[in-house]
């Protein structure tokens, strides 16, 4: 059993849940997990954000408007009158639901079962859809076994052994849909997996499951050797070791989410990207194994901020960097890059949320200077020192653009470079040409 994931936009209209229905149907006897329908979540946090503001009409507009879309897609997907009669029902339950918030006080609580419901209107959805079309497809409802412990992590105990359960009660099912994202906490509350959690629904699902592969289905054919925004003939890359893959979707690769590989990297399953609009097309594997003395692919990071600490009382030191980074601690603001010197230390950080406090504090210990606007470029690819040549190239490649910082050594899949925003694309496109067209 494969384990097929499809995010918002593979969901986003009636005709692409109909591809959809089409595709998995033809796969076989695999668990389908499900995004909300592109554009709902940030309507749901647009309504949540009203509800915190106690502006009642402001979140019922926006209920109304997100609700006209659902009742109009219904009105394109089913043939019925009984489905259409069946997913109007569904859908109307949940928007009822949403508007009962406005009439008490309002708390992430209560926002947390209003998010969840995306994911649970668009596998009612696709539910009712496959029913009509006579194929026996069975919704394993999320929050039935989906659970985090204490510390927010999966419960893989709890999960496997709920999950199992549900599904041997369905011998006869021709497959099994559930929602992603959406999960209770370990007080029963409903909660979630924050943005991008459907990845990571998929992942632990095909890890307690043993499955044969976890397959993630986006708009784009699999994860290319740069952004295709900025450089032009970008190519998706064939294959990718997990440490790779966890690189360039941390640095900006947006199409797979940062925490989505490690569950199937631990427990050794691969994980295919594929595009729903060219099924066809081989995608990116992902697994453990890697392919030796090869670049693979290009990402970037913006919204960077430098901070740069300079202090003789540094030199020969013991204890300074545990003064420095317990700073970060305290204001838990998390360090993308570092480098350092006798005297000085150089960090990046991407949440400029408690910056102010934390240059305060690290006057305390040297002069403190501040680059904002900056991008991390990420060069991805087998990397190891003895490797060669390629941190040269990569660097060759750079000779005509200012690098702030440098980091290499700490990853064996990874060169960091800082750079201004206003050199981002030049740096993109000119790593792609050294790189990848040579």
């Amino acid at each position: 059993m494969k384990v097929l994931k499809f995010g918002g936009t593979s969901v986003g209209s009636a005709q692409r849940i109909k591809d959809v229905a089409k595709l998995i149907n033809e796969r076989g006897r695999n668990l389908i997990v499900l995004s909300a329908m592109s554009g709902t979540t940030n309507s749901l946090v647009e309504i949540g954000d009203y509800l915190y503001k106690k502006n009642i009409d402001g979140a019922k507009e926006t209920i109304n408007i997100l609700e006209a879309k659902y009742i109009k897609t219904i009105d394109e997907l089913y043939s019925t009158k009984e489905y259409k009669e069946k997913a109007t029902e569904a859908i109307k339950a949940c928007f009822n639901y949403i508007r009962s918030f406005s009439k008490d006080i309002f708390t992430m609580f209560e926002e947390r079962e209003i998010l969840a419901q995306g994911e649970l209107m668009s596998t009612a959805l696709l539910n009712f859809y496959l029913q009509e079309t006579g194929v026996n497809s069975v919704l394993l409802p999320a929050l039935d076994f989906m659970r985090t412990d204490k510390n927010a992590e999966a419960d893989t105990q709890y999960i496997r052994e709920k999950l199992t359960a549900l599904m041997q009660k369905h011998p006869e099912a021709d497959l099994f849909l559930t929602q992603g994202y959406i999960c209770r906490n370990a007080y029963g509350e409903i909660d979630n997996l924050q943005r991008g959690g459907s990845d990571l629904t998929a992942s632990i699902i095909g890890a307690v499951l043993d499955a044969e592969e976890i397959e993630i289905w986006t708009d784009i054919d699999g994860m290319h050797n740069n952004d295709p925004r900025f450089v032009e003939g970008t190519k998706p890359v064939k294959e990718l070791h997990f440490e790779e893959a966890a690189e360039l979707a941390y640095f900006g690769a947006k199409i797979l989410h940062p925490t989505c590989v490690l569950p199937a990297k631990l427990n050794n399953i691969p994980v295919r990207l594929l595009n729903t609009m060219q099924p066809e097309a081989p995608g990116t594997l992902i697994h453990n194994t890697s392919e030796s003395r090869r670049i693979k692919a290009v990402a970037a990071k913006d919204n960077i901020t430098a901070i740069k600490i300079k202090s003789g009382r540094m030199l020969l030191a013991y204890g300074f960097l545990r003064k420095v980074f317990e700073i970060f601690e305290t204001y838990k603001t998390s360090i993308d890059m570092i480098a350092t010197s006798e005297v000085g230390v150089s960090v990046t950080i991407d949440d400029e949320r408690n910056l102010q406090s934390i240059v305060d504090d690290l006057k305390k210990f040297g002069t403190v200077t501040v680059d904002r606007d900056m991008v991390i470029i990420c060069v991805v690819g087998d990397l190891e020192w003895q490797n060669r040549g390629f941190e040269a190239k990569a660097l060759d490649a750079l000779r005509d653009i200012p690098v702030r910082m440098i980091s290499y050594g700490g990853s064996n899949y990874n060169i960091s470079f800082l750079v201004r925003k206003e050199d981002k694309v030049a740096a993109l496109n000119s790593l792609s040409q050294h790189l990848f067209n040579d």
